[in-house]
């Protein structure tokens, strides 16, 4: 053990944080390469078969929660589509560890759903207030009161009911499919609650087949495709009931009037996956790139768990693929490695090249599994930037930075989000056009970008 940890980091094993972050590291690379993935399916078909099972997929279903109702509207759809059966589970929004900021999630989530809905061919009206607890418990009701193929017939005309504010309607489905009572409600949450944390997972609108999460429509692809692999699409020459979206800017260059803010940190597996190909967006369109970074969550007092940790690095390498993204050998740079890139960040943007530091480190630590702490790999990271390291290892550890990194994300939680990366387009005012959290958004960005240019299309 203690040569290959000095062959791969050349550094000394009495230091037992460093020991853990290489172990961490080569295990989070390991267990997500296509071979292991394709493994564990491989496994979990050759129990399913063993044991005569059907093909099912578990759906959890919060009826408060925007990506469900989204979700909801493709239910029957896949049911029809695939030959497998779908079980619909009841849920409650996780609070604790696994939900930083719950109240801005659930706004977020509104906003957020209204944007993406039509590119989908989904309904989602604009909702600027919370629903009614009162008709949340009714939708609860009714959903609970069904079960098997009834409740996944009933979630879409309940959701949609519940979310379009149709209190008569809640009303008539309640008396045509009957309402369960509030202990019997209570019994149904809590039996989806444990059925999804056995599962390990914490979110509402999420799909589960064969050992694997898929969060909403914009996970939907991976699932779509992973059961036409299987032999289970019934209609395999139409198109996905909920195809991944492109960014599609439409070629015509912004006068740099436009300007997009990119929040980012250097432990993010989602920015990893995303930062060059927001940064060529900006390039390619002509719009003003203003690079915001930012402490990664866990470094600013943001909580996480294994749980939801395996699931953030499990989805960023399935995504990666889906790009042809160059990702997954990894080299945690938590703690020391992050901060001292981050103290090298305000020289490096004197030098012009703030953004291309950042891209360095990202594909170092996530691609090239560069143990960035050490001087030897964050000479690398800067070289790699175009940057002279004898001059930054001048300016390693200098003040400042701190102080620039919470500014970013003072103004990132005041565009209403908290989490990496996200992104904010400006007009030539400065007044924000649109403001998303996630790497999946950049098609928003690019629409918007478009639309800008070209008028709505």
């Amino acid at each position: 053990m203690t040569e290959k940890f000095e062959d791969q980091g050349g550094l000394a094993t009495s230091d037992p944080n460093r020991l853990v972050r290489w172990i961490s590291s080569r295990v989070m690379t390991r267990l997500f390469t296509i071979k292991q993935v394709n493994k564990r399916r491989a496994a979990a078909e050759r129990a399913r078969r063993k044991k005569k099972r059907p093909h099912t997929i578990e759906y959890f279903h919060q009826v408060d929660d925007a990506y469900s109702h989204l979700a909801a509207q493709l239910l029957v759809k896949m049911a029809d589509r695939y030959d497998v059966e779908l079980t619909c589970h009841l849920v409650n929004q996780s609070f604790g560890k696994n939900v930083a900021e719950p109240e801005m999630l659930a706004r977020l989530s509104r906003y957020d759903a209204h944007q993406i809905a039509p590119d989908y061919g989904l309904e989602f009206a604009e909702h600027n207030k919370a629903l009614d607890p009162e008709q949340i418990k009714k939708a609860q009701g009714i959903l609970a009161a069904a079960s098997g193929v009834k409740r996944v017939s009933a979630v879409e005309p309940v959701s949609r009911a519940l979310w379009s504010g149709d209190a008569s309607e809640l009303d008539r489905l309640a008396a045509e499919l009957g309402c369960a009572s509030e202990a019997e409600v209570d019994a149904a949450l809590a039996l989806g609650n444990a059925r999804r944390n056995a599962l390990k997972h914490y979110s509402g609108a999420m799909f589960y087949y064969g050992g694997e999460w898929f969060w909403g429509v914009d996970r939907l692809h991976h699932l779509e495709q992973r059961l036409a692999e299987l032999g289970l699409d019934r209609d395999d020459s139409a198109p996905w009931l909920a195809p991944r979206q492109e960014p599609n800017w439409g070629g015509v260059r912004s006068d740099g009037s436009l300007t997009l803010e990119i929040y980012a940190s250097l432990r993010s597996p989602y920015s990893a996956v995303i930062f060059d190909r927001a940064v060529q967006l900006a390039k390619d369109s002509g719009v003003t790139l203003n690079l915001r970074p930012v402490l990664p969550m866990v470094m600013r007092g943001v909580p996480a768990t294994p749980m939801k940790g395996m699931y953030i690095f499990m989805d960023a390498a399935r995504e990666a693929r889906a790009l042809g993204v160059d990702y997954g050998n990894f080299s945690d740079p938590i703690g020391e490695p992050a901060r001292k890139c981050y103290s090298l960040y305000p020289w490096a943007v004197t030098q012009g090249k703030g953004t291309e530091l950042i891209s360095s480190f990202l594909r170092h630590a996530f691609a090239l599994g560069v143990d960035t702490v050490a001087d030897r790999g964050l000479q690398k990271v800067v070289e790699a930037a175009g940057l002279d390291w004898q001059v930054a290892k001048g300016h390693l550890g200098e003040a400042g930075w701190e102080s620039l990194l919470e500014e970013n994300r003072v103004a990132m939680y005041s565009a209403g989000c908290w989490g990496v990366p996200s992104f904010r387009l400006l007009d030539g005012s400065g007044v924000p056009i649109v403001s998303l959290w996630g790497q999946d958004r950049l098609w928003v960005i690019a629409r918007e970008i478009r639309k800008q240019l070209q008028g709505p299309v």
